[in-house]
């Protein structure tokens, strides 16, 4: 009777180790160069006409830099660099624009895909025909512009041809904000 509990006492260990090795295993983290490079790839989509005083204008992000828990907070930072082109009379007018947006992420489990959500703009500027200094209201149309790309557009999804993170999908998931990555592990 004592060998036999013990060989259950031995089994449950070694299922508990078995199940904490797997728990450390099953982790998965996205850096930001790796963000980066996936919101890059997706720019071409980030183009919209609008109107700006009544003038047509024609937005379109051309660069992004990507920065996950910037000062060990839980938002992901990302810095665009956006052209505009305004049009008037038959004549084109172009401007740069840069802003520095800031967004909490959220995992959509059924999705299974990262998401930015509440953007906020920490700064903006403009450089159009000799003028550079701050245009809010331009500000806010190429914000308006990123942030309904961002609803539909998740910034990472889990990739189900990785073991590890295939292995994450079958299971509920944490996801916590460090600094340089998002992190995702069993609950």
């Amino acid at each position: 009777m004592a060998l036999l509990r013990m060989i259950v006492a031995g089994m449950g260990l070694m299922l508990l180790a078995g199940c904490a090795q797997v728990s450390q295993l099953a982790s998965y983290s996205v850096t930001e160069q790796q963000l980066q490079q996936l919101m890059l790839r997706q720019l071409d989509q980030l183009q919209q006409q609008t109107r700006l005083a009544g003038m047509p204008v024609t937005l379109a992000v051309e660069d992004m830099q990507v920065l996950i828990g910037p000062d060990n907070s839980d938002s992901v930072r990302l810095g665009t660099k956006a052209s505009a082109v305004f049009s008037a009379f038959g004549l084109h007018y172009p401007a740069s624009l840069a802003l520095q947006i800031e967004a909490s992420p959220y995992y959509d489990s059924n999705e299974q895909a990262v998401y930015l959500r509440n953007l906020r703009l920490l700064d903006s500027s403009i450089d159009a025909a000799g003028y550079r200094g701050n245009l809010a209201p331009l500000s806010t149309e190429v914000l308006q512009l990123v942030n309904v790309w961002l609803q539909d557009q998740p910034v990472y999804r889990l990739d189900d041809s990785d073991p590890t993170q295939r292995l994450l999908m079958q299971m509920p998931l944490n996801m916590a904000v460090q600094q340089g990555r998002i992190r995702f592990s069993p609950r």
